[in-house]
């Protein structure tokens, strides 16, 4: 028998096949995953050590088969230097962290194994509810902040760095962050005024395109000289990045020129509809700037 973090461990009965008790295995004693197991039963939600008897299997769930030759620590833990943390995941280690506390630490005030604690942040995984509500209670959080419950909220009301670092980019790092969005926000004056406009927008030797219904109000832009924004905002690390582009917008006009983009766009503008017009944006003037933590 051999298990993984996260496997169920199921109790049946040996006259009529039913289940008569499942778990979680939340430790391992022996990196090949041989019994005996740290198992939290469904039906107490309390821990215990697991010796399975010819009555109980292991039921995989959730996990991909290790490839051929794969080492055992594949099946606990992540190996070093290869991160497949789901989001769940990645707020579960990020709030470990604000709070200054180890693995081991925090898994002592949830009472689980370190080893069940590094696989949740390590491998995508779906906790059950009592999991969820003693790691929110070790971490001093919110069981919404935890499952991501927040993410509809406005960009930025996270928990700013306690030394941020404010740092100019380079003409060629700008170029780089803008070539791998896919929405941005142009600002023109139109016939009400100035307005700030978001669109699905592509990166093509160095110019920014975008495409509109020649009654849309982004077809302003056209034979102005506009301001072409991108940012990104990581409320998880309290970190993020803004590049600035300024140039004249020009419609493209040539058939093949326009075949040539729609062919190669990435994606279909998200407010969907006829958008035949391609504007094209020459940037003369790139911009940037970047928050990251004091020391990092």
């Amino acid at each position: 028998m051999h298990a993984r973090l996260g496997d169920r461990l199921v109790v049946e009965s040996p006259a009529t096949g039913a289940t008569r008790r499942d778990g979680e295995i939340v430790g391992l004693h022996h990196d090949d995953g041989t019994p005996p197991y740290d198992v939290r039963w469904s039906d107490t939600g309390e821990v215990s050590l697991v010796f399975p008897g010819p009555d109980a299997h292991v039921r995989h769930l959730g996990h991909e088969e290790p490839p051929a030759g794969e080492g055992p620590r594949a099946r606990g833990a992540a190996p070093p230097g290869a991160s497949r943390a789901g989001d769940f995941g990645r707020r579960l280690a990020d709030a470990r962290r604000r709070q200054g506390l180890g693995l081991e630490e925090t898994a002592a005030r949830a009472r689980m194994s370190p080893q069940y604690l590094a696989y949740l942040e390590q491998r995508p995984s779906e906790p059950g509810m009592a999991t969820l509500l003693r790691l929110a209670d070790a971490l001093g959080t919110t069981l919404v902040a935890l499952r991501g419950g927040d993410q509809d909220l406005p960009p930025g009301q996270g928990q700013a760095l306690l030394h941020p670092r404010l740092t100019d980019l380079g003409a060629d790092e700008c170029r780089a962050l803008l070539s791998t969005h896919g929405v941005g926000r142009v600002a023109l004056t139109g016939p009400d005024g100035p307005a700030v406009l978001p669109v699905n927008y592509d990166v093509v030797d160095d110019a920014l395109y975008f495409r509109t219904a020649p009654d849309a109000a982004p077809a302003a832009a056209v034979g102005q000289e506009v301001a072409f924004e991108v940012d990104h905002v990581d409320e998880t690390m309290s970190r993020g990045w803004s590049v600035l582009a300024v140039g004249r917008a020009e419609a493209v006009t040539d058939p093949e020129a326009v075949r040539r983009l729609a062919e190669r766009a990435r994606s279909t503008p998200w407010a969907g509809g006829p958008r035949p017009l391609w504007v094209r944006i020459a940037p003369t003037r790139l911009t940037g700037r970047r928050i990251t933590p004091a020391g990092g």
